[in-house]
């Protein structure tokens, strides 16, 4: 299975870590966010399968880009990738739909386990 991705987050050393996390051959095509509206803009113009999202960035957080998914109705599977791992923000998250949330840093193991859980590899 290989379909496009989107990885959004405002550090690019966060951005290449998800990116090599990736399993071999399982994405069609990766596009890069430096922030949440950068993101929401790109979710609007192209189709993507599946998103990639840190929560603490600039211009618009990754809340507020789940947020706009969901009022948009925006078909898309997101992963949250985070550091801001309170029990709290975890269940917001998955309450404004997204699948998971994986800590940061990004563990290539902890995240192929989470892709295949959904079906996604």
């Amino acid at each position: 299975m290989s379909f496009p991705v989107l990885i959004c987050d405002d550090s690019a050393i966060a951005r290449k870590m998800v990116q090599r996390s990736l399993p071999e051959n399982f994405a069609s095509e990766v596009d890069l966010a430096t922030n949440g509206q950068e993101a929401v803009e790109k979710l609007q113009e192209s189709t993507y399968a599946l998103l990639f999202l840190d929560l603490t960035m600039p211009i618009m957080d990754g809340i507020e880009v789940l947020q706009e998914i969901k009022n948009k109705c925006i078909e898309v599977f997101v992963i949250v990738i985070s550091g801001d791992i309170q029990p709290e923000m975890k269940q917001r998250v998955e309450q404004l739909g997204a699948l998971d949330f994986i800590e940061k840093p990004v563990d290539g193991h902890k995240l192929q386990s989470v892709l295949q859980r959904f079906g996604l590899y």
